[in-house]
């Protein structure tokens, strides 16, 4: 009996509200909650930041496989005037008339503990001069070598830690999106429950209001009542009347609101299911605690702000004190008037090289970029720390919320269940005479006030519900972690 007559209230406010004829779409919570899910713009951008940070790691991974590319100048043709250094120092511009083309190969794969790259080249150019007729071809059959920085940051290797974090921390970002439009249409759905039960209570009021003014009159006719009486129930009429108004407004807007976010489209009438009081669950601080920092988003943020303020020291190292390059390369090139002939017994070409780089007076911008980077370190592992104080106290709240909705629910309904009775024994006894108006109209407000908080209630409960199972990312009546393909 505790929402008995909500539940009455709803079918008879819902029939006089499409009695226009028009279809009517019956919405419960669940529903509601399934189709922002499908169709809100929320959605849809939580779907297109995935798919963003899906390729973005496509982007990471694809660092660490082999590349091959090839590179080229087809034709090169060029008839112009140049200058031509003398022998004796002097310039000349002499025509010149020619094509140089060329093909070129590479393939590249990087090594990431140590950050080098191994390479492979082979290449061909040909040359002809229009004015001699003359054509030479050079090439480089095959050449490989390998790159090897010294005393350098190793990027390859820091992000083969950071990335990975960043791409499981939006898969669980997503997840989040997910159950953040729950919540949100939660409230915009008990906006719209609220709005249809008030405009509902309105009519129920006008009519029993009118009612009751019908019996007063006759009263009054026999003398049985006062005229403060009847213009008080005259009053309670027109402010019953006014109420009706009052709520069909708020009902258009909340369901335009409601209809906007899920992406609802016709012109159906929406009528909405009264919500269960009750959940069979049991949750406890340490369980949400244990899912939240295996599952949320945060959890994997701690580690990653951390490992990235580690990475920054290290960049800050690297590019501090010496720094150098060793390149090695080894491999064959020729020349020839003819293009088999590049290929036959061509020559070594071999390379061997080191480059540094070393600050001899940087009056002390080296050591300020270190120390500047392990300073940021420290911060970054107090606020981390912070951050995972504010984030245990938050759940801890927010599971003493959702256990005190629980019992607040309870109280609520069987305060809604004794207004309601009271209410219709008023109603009998002022039919009776047994009442005056002044009681009635106590029990009239006690009665609407009843059922509003019945529904508040239903509000807070539910909103404590999908807020824990954003705070958890995990299903506690079906004791199973939430995941979205």
């Amino acid at each position: 009996m505790k929402y008995l007559y909500l539940i009455i209230l709803l079918f008879i406010g819902t029939a006089a509200y499409c009695g226009s004829g028009a279809d009517t779409l019956r919405l419960s919570l669940q529903q509601v909650v399934e189709m922002a899910k499908q169709n809100s713009i929320a959605a849809k951008q939580a779907t297109t930041v995935r798919e963003t940070k899906y390729w973005e790691w496509r982007t990471f991974k694809s660092n660490y496989q082999p590349q091959l590319s090839l590179t080229g100048i087809l034709p090169g043709y060029s008839k112009t005037y140049t200058q031509v250094l003398q022998p004796n120092g002097t310039i000349l511009f002499q025509p010149i008339h020619n094509d140089n083309s060329s093909l070129q190969m590479d393939f590249s794969q990087t090594i990431t503990a140590t950050g080098g790259t191994v390479y492979g080249t082979t290449q061909m150019q040909r040359f002809y001069d229009f004015d001699r007729n003359n054509v030479l071809y050079n090439g480089v059959p095959y050449a490989i070598g390998y790159s090897q920085p010294l005393f350098q940051y190793n990027s390859l290797r820091w992000d083969k830690k950071i990335e990975p974090l960043k791409f499981n921390e939006s898969k669980q970002v997503y997840i989040e999106s997910q159950e953040q439009i729950s919540y949100t249409v939660s409230g915009y759905f008990f906006d719209l429950l609220l709005a249809q039960v008030n405009l509902q209570i309105a009519e129920t009021n006008y009519t029993n209001t009118k009612k009751i003014l019908k019996i007063a009159n006759v009263k009054f006719d026999l003398g049985k009542v006062s005229k403060n009486e009847i213009l008080q129930l005259q009053l309670e009429q027109l402010n019953a009347q006014k109420a009706v108004g009052t709520a069909k407004r708020d009902m258009e807007i909340a369901t335009l609101t409601l209809r906007s976010y899920t992406g609802v489209e016709g012109d159906d009438k929406i009528s909405l299911e009264l919500p269960g009081s009750s959940i069979n669950m049991n949750v406890s601080a340490d369980k949400v605690l244990a899912e939240a920092f295996e599952n949320r988003s945060d959890a994997i943020a701690f580690i990653r702000r951390i490992a990235e303020a580690k990475r920054d020291v290290a960049k800050a190292k690297g590019q501090s004190g010496l720094v150098a390059t060793l390149t090695a390369n080894l491999g064959f090139s020729n020349s020839s008037p003819k293009i088999l002939d590049v290929y036959k017994s061509p020559q070594n070409q071999q390379l061997l090289q080191l480059q540094f780089s070393i600050p001899v007076l940087d009056w002390g911008r080296s050591k300020s970029r270190v120390k500047t980077a392990q300073a940021n370190q420290q911060f970054t592992e107090y606020a981390v720390e912070q951050d995972k104080q504010t984030f245990r106290q938050q759940i801890v709240t927010q599971v003493t919320l959702f256990n005190m909705m629980k019992d607040q629910l309870v109280f609520t309904a069987q305060a809604d269940s004794i207004a309601s009775e009271k209410y219709q024994i008023a109603r009998e006894r002022y039919v009776l005479g047994d009442l005056s108006i002044t009681d009635l109209s106590i029990a009239f407000e006690e009665n609407d006030r009843a059922k509003r908080d019945y529904v508040a209630a239903l509000r807070d409960f539910w909103g404590a519900y999908y807020q824990l199972r954003y705070l958890s990312l995990y299903d506690f009546e079906k004791n199973q972690k939430i995941t979205y393909k």
